[in-house]
């Protein structure tokens, strides 16, 4: 992006903070070597914050050009986005972008590439001058220099013979990109060793092909998006060695009538199948929702089933997405990435399928949200467009949530930083028209026990005719993985003295509980409850009877498991000067944030630390002022701990103030 002009960071808000917020579809179609390619693109945002949308991008995509900055190298949302990539086991292309700016320096981020996201990055070239002399690049595949036209921008390219001052380097990365592509075919291996040279274009590029869809190394590769140069070598690279749709195994999921396993190929001929991966709100076309197929073809005007609902949806209108703009197609077929318009009950992770062929595909897992805020409409009119707007933004981003909060009344929405937050409030206001007020951000805490309590329960209630009854024996303690979150329900009760329609009930109400902890009204993060006896009554016990004995316990034996505080941390990066470096550190410790590490890069200092959410409100004006703005932070969710005594009773009081 430049002076906020990219085509693809459309939204207002993007073009004015030079960032990516959302993520954005396109199709392009792109000649190699006289065939024509067409290609499904998304562009996905780096920040943190925005995470989600590179979390669903992943899961529907088949291959990922990974962008680095010449100059910062490897970010902590590169980590980020790189481990997501990896959970996915989508095969990657690092394209290092900026080799123009001062500083760039590619090998030392294929070094990073290598030791800090633990992959095997094998450059593909080698820069021809950097910085302002930033010029072309050897192609070490062909051993030839390539150097862009200036003239054209880029369009057009001469091959030259190979300076001699990078001569040297050049030929020993050769050689290190002839031996790693070789190690993964036993042919090439044994032509390798007899003659290193006898290797063919077309013998390098299958066996790297191979390695790369097996995600045994990373190509990579240079240039200056800007000023057009290595973008159009890159997307070759992308037909050459990332798969195709058909390269791809077929994808597994789930019949919902047996639970047995099925797959569907990428064919048209296989039942149609897709994953809803993001909605949408258009001011002109209403709802979208974007959609990866990945069997059969569907037609616009068809019907589909919803795998989670198990209803019929009429997909009205299919689009093919170029951004904000739409071009309406009359089918979407088995690797086609399209917009449905006209649904009424689709969210982001639903499957939908041919009818008389149900299947549930892998849907995907989203962060809670770690920071919330107090709004409330400046007018009664925009009250009433308040809930709208909250309503459809919530159902286009999942890592956004809205919550009443029952002691106060008020609207407290929950995001994953304060950016986040910034620019949902933003879009209240422009897409529509709501203008709110807002408090100071809050830190979603969490709530935990420490120590096992034994517990019965029986709740009894007599109101004339027929009365109410349940009685529950039950252990509360921690759980053993403190990896895990959530319930985790245990029943030992063998034979009737419960009835096991009524078991569900129990686990229900400890679950719906868990919403809300006995310390503060927090979420509780993790519990393990065990089911040991109990009793009822023929008459007066039912489902509800349970559950509310359940809900009972929970407040009763809660408060004797030595519940404690949990606090999220924050993984914080600081990039600084040397002599800013002892200040820094300072305010870190006041900030109760615990050292991780110090390292070089650049000629600056990198400072990591973990620091709790609560503390670092305001820090990046903050960090500015110690480094007359030379300083720079990235920040995101590291993990929940216990809370300091001192901290937790603070909070546990200012929450019972507010209340009282």
């Amino acid at each position: 992006m430049h002076d906020g002009g990219a085509t693809m960071d459309w939204m207002e808000q993007e073009q004015e903070r030079g960032i990516t917020i959302t993520s954005a579809a396109t199709t392009l179609n792109w000649n190699y070597r006289g065939d024509k390619y067409h290609v499904n693109i998304i562009d996905t945002p780096g920040h943190v914050d925005f995470t989600v949308e590179v979390n669903r991008s992943l899961r529907v995509l088949d291959g990922l050009v990974f962008l680095f900055s010449a100059v910062d190298g490897v970010e902590p949302q590169s980590e980020t986005n790189w481990r997501l990539a990896n959970n996915y086991n989508v095969p990657r292309i690092g394209f290092v972008n900026k080799m123009d700016r001062q500083g760039a320096d590619f090998l030392n981020v294929c070094k990073q590439v290598k030791e800090m996201l633990g992959s095997h990055a094998l450059p593909l070239q080698v820069n021809i001058g950097s910085e302002d002399d930033f010029k072309g690049v050897v192609d070490l595949i062909n051993f030839k220099g390539i150097v862009w036209n200036e003239e054209d921008q880029g369009m057009t390219f001469e091959e030259i013979e190979i300076p001699a001052d990078i001569l040297e380097e050049a030929t020993q990365l050769r050689e290190e990109l002839l031996e790693a592509v070789a190690e993964f075919d036993d042919m090439l291996m044994e032509k390798y060793f007899e003659d290193p040279e006898s290797l063919t274009e077309r013998e390098i590029l299958d066996a790297l092909r191979e390695a790369t869809i097996a995600g045994k190394v990373v190509p990579m590769m240079c240039g200056s998006a800007f000023k057009n140069k290595g973008v159009q070598s890159m997307l070759d690279m992308v037909m050459e060695i990332l798969p195709s749709p058909v390269d791809v195994e077929a994808i597994e999921g789930t019949n919902p009538k047996t639970d047995e396993v099925e797959s569907r190929k990428p064919s048209y001929d296989d039942p149609f199948s897709a994953l809803a991966f993001k909605i949408a709100t258009d001011p002109f076309v209403g709802r979208l929702c974007f959609t990866r197929a990945y069997s059969g073809k569907l037609a616009a005007g068809s019907y589909v089933l919803n795998a989670r609902s198990g209803k019929k949806e009429r997909i009205s209108r299919i689009f093919q997405m170029h951004a904000d703009k739409q071009n309406q197609v009359p089918e979407l077929g088995a690797g086609d990435i399209g917009a449905f318009v006209g649904f009424k009950d689709i969210k982001t992770g639903d499957t939908l399928c041919a009818e008389n062929a149900p299947i549930v595909l892998e849907s995907m897992d989203f962060p809670d949200p770690v920071i919330g805020v107090a709004i409330e409409p400046k007018t009664q009119a925009d009250s009433d467009k308040l809930g709208v707007g909250l309503q459809k933004l919530a159902e286009e981003d999942p890592t956004f949530q809205v919550r009443t909060d029952e002691e106060s009344g008020q609207t407290i929405i929950s995001g994953m930083g304060e950016l986040h937050l910034d620019i949902i409030i933003d879009r209240l206001r422009r897409e529509f028209k709501v203008e709110v007020n807002q408090g100071a951000p809050q830190v979603n805490y969490r709530e935990n026990i420490q120590a096992p309590v034994d517990h019965r329960e029986v709740y009894k209630k007599q109101s004339g005719g027929r009365g109410k009854f349940a009685d529950i024996v039950v252990t509360i303690e921690p759980q053993e993985d403190q990896e895990k979150t959530g319930l985790e329900f245990v029943n030992l009760i063998k034979g009737g003295n419960v009835p096991k329609e009524f078991i569900p009930s129990i686990e229900k109400g400890f679950k719906e509980s868990m919403k809300n902890g006995v310390m503060a009204g927090f979420e509780m993060d993790a519990m393990k409850v065990t089911l040991k006896d109990g009793s009822f009554h023929a008459v007066d016990s039912d489902a509800l009877s349970f559950e509310l004995c359940a809900k009972l316990a929970f407040k009763t034996a809660l408060p004797k498991a030595s519940p404690v505080l949990l606090e999220p941390m924050m993984k914080l990066e600081v990039v600084t000067p040397e002599e800013n470096m002892g200040d820094i550190v300072g305010d870190l410790n006041r900030r109760r944030g615990v050292m991780r590490g110090m390292d070089d890069k650049n000629g600056s200092k990198v400072v990591k630390a973990d620091v709790p959410l609560s503390e670092m409100f305001g820090y990046v004006t903050q960090l500015r002022t110690m480094s007359s703005g030379r300083a720079t932070s990235s920040m995101e969710f590291s993990h929940y701990t216990e809370a300091p005594r001192n901290v937790a009773e603070e909070v546990v009081a200012k929450i019972k103030g507010v209340s009282a």
